[in-house]
């Protein structure tokens, strides 16, 4: 059997319900943001990888480069030396080295050669990934987005539903309130109903002077019932 007071505890349990479900999403969007930021950086660290791998292989080349170059250039001082001495053992020495000089140039070429594939290889990877990787976080940043706009929604509604409260609370009697928010500070919901002797909070059997207080048949003096087991505010329910 449900009391004025009752009827209007459960309004104000209704509408607290409501301020606590917007309070506990608007609560979650940050949380929700950072991960979503956490992909992005994820996003953006692979493709710094990417292009660091690459990058590493253009460093390579260059670096081979420059040691042809400098073989080439030994290359060069050796046949002009070898073209100027008389001496056979000098010229044998000299020949020597040409050949030596001749082979780790033709090594360096074909460490080259296969850096460049690599190099054209990689381009081809990187220019996929990053594509791949970009779309990835454009859809991320949509996301934020999508969030920060229902960031500024929840937060209109709670403003709404805080005034609902408000309201709720202005027209609930002062000793009620006082036992509602007791309650609420502790667990919700506050006001359950009695069904087939137990209490729909914690589902347990409630005493005999509960029931009867419920069904309102003791107490004459209008305090609210509550279930001896955990405190919440009940009434009958004959469904």
């Amino acid at each position: 059997m449900l009391t004025p007071t009752l009827a209007k505890l459960l309004i104000l349990q209704d509408r607290d319900s409501k301020r606590l479900g917007l309070e506990a999403q608007l609560k979650a969007v940050p949380a929700d943001v950072a991960a979503v930021d956490k992909k992005i950086a994820g996003e953006k660290a692979a493709i710094e990888t990417a292009r660091a791998e690459l990058m590493a292989l253009e460093s390579k080349k260059k670096l081979l480069e420059t040691e042809i170059g400098s073989a080439e250039a030994k290359l060069g001082k050796y046949k002009t030396q070898q073209s100027q001495v008389r001496k056979n053992d000098e010229y044998q020495a000299l020949g020597q080295e040409i050949a030596h000089t001749e082979s780790a140039i033709a090594a360096l070429e074909g460490q080259e050669l296969e850096v460049m594939y690599a190099i054209d290889e990689a381009k081809k990877k990187f220019a996929a990934a990053e594509a791949v990787l970009k779309q990835n976080i454009a859809g991320h940043e949509a996301r934020i987005r999508t969030l920060r706009e229902r960031e500024v929604n929840l937060s209109a509604e709670l403003k709404a539903a805080q005034a609902e409260v408000a309201a709720a609370r202005a027209a609930v009697e002062e000793p009620a309130l006082r036992l509602y928010d007791r309650i609420a500070a502790r667990q919700q919901p506050v006001c359950v109903a009695v069904r087939g002797n137990k209490c729909g909070g914690c589902h347990l059997k409630v005493s005999s002077e509960v029931e009867s207080a419920v069904r309102g048949k003791g107490d004459p003096s209008g305090k609210l019932p509550t279930c001896d087991q955990c405190g919440r505010i009940v009434w009958w329910d004959a469904a």
